[in-house]
């Protein structure tokens, strides 16, 4: 019986590799991971966060980026695409072309049924972190679900859970206010 060895790459060559690539991987510890494509839920709802966090970010000192942008967890070296992002403050990139964001202030990721457990566990493991990080919200594309770890002055992480069209989740750190329904705009389950 014969085992497929694995091709380690570094950082720098994932980098390189990632500017010229024609999909986007994640990259950890040496080994490179395909992002699959999402369903038309996913990508709504993806949409429709980005939206909403743009319009009321409006003229504050807040950027909001989608998944075209990677973020790095400095201290665990993951390289990710998080489905949406918002940075309150001055903006840190590991580039100059600024490819790869440093320090996000809120992480968005849509889940699907088979990301969820990772992104729920793994992930957030990594997401943590990231000294800058003060809230993460994973939103469900396969039901109204939206849940919400932030971040307390004590290092401890609250959650809140919203299921309800009428819900609103509160993003302290960003100043903004999502009602799920707006969030699931136009999705069909």
């Amino acid at each position: 019986m014969s085992t497929l060895s694995k091709t380690f790459v570094t950082p720098e060559q994932y980098l390189e590799r990632e500017r010229q690539a024609e999909y986007k991987s994640e990259y950890f510890q040496g080994e490179v991971f395909a992002m699959a494509g999402g369903t038309e839920a996913h990508s709504l709802i993806a949409v429709n966060i980005v939206a909403l966090l743009r319009q009321q970010t409006g003229n504050r000192s807040c950027r909001t980026y989608n998944s075209d942008l990677q973020v790095q967890v400095s201290a665990t070296g993951l390289y990710t695409y998080p489905d949406a992002c918002v940075v309150c403050g001055e903006a840190k990139f590991l580039d100059e072309g600024r490819r790869t964001l440093l320090n996000p202030t809120l992480i968005v990721e849509v889940l699907s049924p088979s990301t969820e457990a990772y992104n729920r566990g793994r992930k957030f493991e990594h997401y943590r972190t990231i000294e800058s990080l003060q809230e993460y919200l994973m939103v469900a594309s396969d039901r109204m679900q939206a849940d919400l770890f932030t971040r307390h002055p004590e290092g401890h992480w609250m959650f809140s859970s919203f299921g309800d069209p009428g819900d609103v989740v509160g993003l302290k750190s960003i100043g903004c206010r999502l009602v799920l329904a707006d969030i699931y705009e136009k999705v069909e389950f």
